[in-house]
């Protein structure tokens, strides 16, 4: 029997090898209730009991990510921008949504080159765009919200106020961070307490945070655009020397878009469009569907082989072409088309890693992830990011919370795609995603800048390819792109050094990290199993955070 044949028979949600002797660590939540699954577990239980009161998925994911603001700010926040996935149980629907803020009409590439710089910003004042993430909680709410606005709020307030202990990973990233947000006075004061990074176990409070989220409880998302925060970003932007406006904040608003998508073996896997890198994450996975998956396994030097390399031909046609398509023509039906994934993985060596990949010609045409499925079965799939951690290193002063430094990936060349200009939307790194097959339906993320195209696609492939369920999927090793890029890959120890030293023979420069590295994004999985109306929920213990179940009622 075939490796295609034998997985086909392969049952999703049970391993192949025995539970009482196997590869992963964690087990799968099941329940028939609903699920919260996020990267810190005070903001999963905030979810869920949302889920208890009668909240919908989407009321959970906001509740959810309200906290996670609050408890991983280096990574997330009102200051930052959002993507999400919405799947409708009642009519099997996918909703998108871009809540990614636009450049300020005054940032402009004479405004940068006028301050003598070469390139984009990577932090302070003319890094910052308008921040999507309150707009996104807000029109999402209005179309899928059951429970009223301010009761989504309050737990993050309850933290912002009464204080959390801070977890191990989180402090770990709050410590690396200490000396950028240092560089502000108010990030000092607020996200410095006495002077240092808080220690794991250390109660952190954030009062300001606490009165700008009350703002957006009693006041709705208007606030934060029109009212009294936009007045403390406006004029912290000001004491800065920054470039933006009323008009800038006020006139924004997030765009519904049609996800994209594409067919892996049996699968239907969707993404969002530009100016998200989800099409990256399609056409790895179609140029890996031209050959057979290895039936040595998902680590296997065959099959690490060929996803590294589509991998680099997926990222450099994604460095060429991405930007908002509002200004700029995308080829993303091109991108993602079977045919032009055949012609890339021709380029493919078997023996041999690519050092030097160009962008092809295809046919015209740090952050948060969480996943909630409730008890009916929606599901939202929703990432938020400051970008880099503490974003453009601003605190906005008496709100308490960074603003994103989104704007360092515009380009000041002109004939770039993603040349900076006003009302633009930049290049962007975050994206959710969604597979299905019959009655499986999996929202899934795995957040990291741009580790998150290979990471959906390694995702994919141990569940499609190796019939794995989604805690292993989340848990089993992985491999991500390194910033010196070339044939640089950063990759975890888990992967047998036998494997790793054949790659290391054919050309790849490995960067091995620990076995469970923060570097490889830390995801989150929910499942739906439409015929017996079973929920699934796994997080990766890369993270600090747990799928957590909705309690029933008790009668």
């Amino acid at each position: 029997m075939n490796l295609s044949i034998r997985i086909a028979v392969a049952l999703l949600l049970t391993s192949s090898m025995s539970a009482q002797d196997r590869s992963y660590a964690r087990s799968m939540v099941v329940t028939r209730y609903g699920i919260v699954a996020t990267s810190h577990v005070q903001a999963s239980v905030a979810g869920a009991q949302v889920l208890e009161r009668g909240g919908s998925a989407v009321d959970a994911a906001i509740a959810a990510n309200a906290v996670l603001g609050l408890t991983e700010p280096m990574m997330n926040g009102m200051g930052g921008d959002l993507f999400a996935i919405y799947w409708e149980v009642k009519t099997g629907k996918l909703y998108g949504l871009n809540a990614s803020g636009w450049a300020p009409r005054g940032l402009t590439i004479a405004h940068v080159k006028a301050k003598d710089a070469t390139a984009m910003p990577l932090g302070g004042i003319d890094s910052v765009t308008v921040p999507g993430a309150v707009a996104g909680w807000n029109a999402l709410h209005e179309r899928f919200g059951r429970l009223a606005w301010k009761d989504l709020f309050q737990s993050a307030i309850f933290y912002a106020e009464d204080g959390y202990p801070v977890p191990e990973i989180i402090a770990s990233y709050w410590d690396d961070s200490a000396e950028w947000i240092a560089k502000d006075p108010e990030g000092r004061r607020v996200y410095l307490p006495n002077g240092k990074p808080p220690a794991v176990g250390q109660v952190f409070q954030n009062h300001d945070l606490a009165k700008a989220l009350q703002l957006v409880a009693q006041d709705g998302a208007a606030t934060f655009y029109k009212g009294e925060i936009a007045r403390a970003i406006l004029s912290t932007s000001q004491s800065l020397g920054g470039t933006m406006a009323a008009d800038d904040l006020a006139e924004f608003s997030p765009e519904w878009v049609e996800p994209i998508s594409t067919t892996y073996r049996n699968w239907t896997v969707y993404e969002l469009p530009p100016n998200g890198q989800g099409m990256a994450a399609l056409e790895m996975l179609n140029i890996m569907e031209t050959s057979p998956a290895s039936s040595d396994g998902p680590l296997s030097v065959a099959e690490l082989h060929k996803k590294i390399e589509a991998m680099k031909l997926a990222y450099a046609d994604l460095g060429r072409y991405n930007a908002d398509p509002r200004f700029a023509k995308v080829p993303v039906k091109g991108m993602v088309s079977k045919e032009y994934a055949r012609q890339r993985a021709l380029q493919i060596d078997p023996g041999k890693a690519n050092c030097e990949v160009a962008a092809g010609a295809p046919p015209a045409s740090d952050t948060t992830y969480l996943s909630v499925v409730d008890r009916e079965g929606n599901i939202v799939s929703l990432i938020q990011s400051n970008y880099e951690a503490f974003g453009s290193g601003i605190v906005v002063r008496g709100m308490g919370f960074a603003l994103q430094d989104r704007g360092a990936l515009f380009s000041l060349d002109p004939a770039s795609p993603n040349a900076l200009a006003p009302r633009k939307r930049p290049f962007h790194t975050i994206i959710p995603a969604f597979m299905e097959h019959g009655d499986q339906h999996i929202g899934f993320g795995i957040m990291g800048g741009a580790n998150q195209p290979l990471a959906h696609a390694q995702f994919v492939s141990n569940v499609v390819d190796y019939g794995m369920n989604i805690q292993e999927a989340l848990e089993n090793a992985r491999f991500t792109v390194s910033s010196e890029r070339g044939c640089n890959i950063v990759i975890e120890s888990r992967v047998p050094p036998e494997v790793r030293q054949k790659l290391s023979a054919m050309g790849h420069q490995l960067d091995v990290r620990r076995e469970y590295s923060s570097a490889m994004g830390r995801g989150q999985a929910v499942l739906r199993d439409s015929k017996t109306k079973v929920n699934y929920g796994g997080s990766d213990p890369r993270a600090d955070g747990a799928a957590v179940p909705e309690s029933p009622p008790m009668r």
